[in-house]
């Protein structure tokens, strides 16, 4: 397996040229960049990843938040979708192959049984697009009160037939409800990416790797029994005072993680 890190955790106060080099002289292969307003700005920070040493694992759209799939507004809901079209069409243009998407969101006014089915039009939609990109929609467990059994995530994704709607798993985020080895058994191949994070399940709050309740030999094995073998990306917060520290010292960690 290969180690990431989310660009958004690298030292804010440092140029994009001495991000990525910090990347890649902790010991990162790759990077999962954020969608950028144009894709010339986009290409344009890839380009300085790349030059780097580093691989670009994956895109994560930034839309799916403010503009859900699953709105009951359809004005939203179009816009939604547009948003996750053109964070396809920028995938494609920085060569990568995976955007993280948030398959909707339910709320006081968002019924889970609404959320399922606009959720699922949305993706339809969208399929067209990620056929012709030929990037995969990876949809991320998070705190969005939908899709919370593995079994139900496995049918929902099985439901669109389709190789370009996968799964990218959050180990951190699924303790809140779950345990990661039975999420990642049920889930299996359908997992495209993997994002690593630790959580204490006694404070509910997210904490440094190693610090927290993830028992990270335990996922290591369920992710190598599913033959999962694509990047490991963290997305965590920098520390406050010596931000380039933080990156050596996840690069570590994740490597200890890897050889567990």
């Amino acid at each position: 397996m290969k180690k990431a890190l989310c660009y958004s955790s690298l030292p804010p106060n440092l140029n994009d040229e001495d991000r990525a080099a910090l990347a890649r002289e902790a010991g990162f292969d790759g990077v999962e960049l954020h969608q950028y307003p144009t894709t010339a700005e986009a290409e344009r920070v890839a380009e300085i990843v790349r030059t780097a040493g580093l691989e670009i694992a994956s895109l994560m759209c930034m839309t799916h938040w403010q503009l859900p799939l699953s709105s009951t507004d359809e004005e939203v809901r179009t816009k939604a979708v547009a948003g996750v079209a053109e964070g396809l069409r920028q995938s494609r243009a920085l060569g990568v192959d995976t955007l993280l998407v948030v398959p909707g969101v339910v709320t006081e006014d968002v019924s889970y049984k609404a959320a399922f089915e606009i959720s699922r039009r949305s993706l339809r939609e969208l399929l067209p697009v990620a056929e012709e990109t030929g990037v995969v929609m990876a949809l991320e467990n998070v705190w969005n009160r939908f899709l919370l059994s593995p079994l139900e995530m496995r049918d929902f994704i099985d439901g669109f037939d389709s190789t370009f709607v996968q799964a990218y798993f959050d180990v951190g985020n699924i303790l809140l409800y779950g345990y990661p080895h039975h999420w990642i058994e049920v889930l299996g191949n359908r997992i495209k990416r993997v994002h690593v994070k630790d959580f204490d399940v006694n404070t509910r709050q997210f904490v440094g790797l190693l610090q927290g309740s993830v028992d990270f030999p335990r996922v290591m094995a369920a992710l190598r029994g599913v033959g999962y073998d694509g990047f490991l990306t963290a997305e965590l917060s920098p520390y406050r005072q010596y931000p380039e520290q933080f990156v050596r010292d996840t690069a570590a960690q994740l490597e200890q993680i890897i050889r567990s």
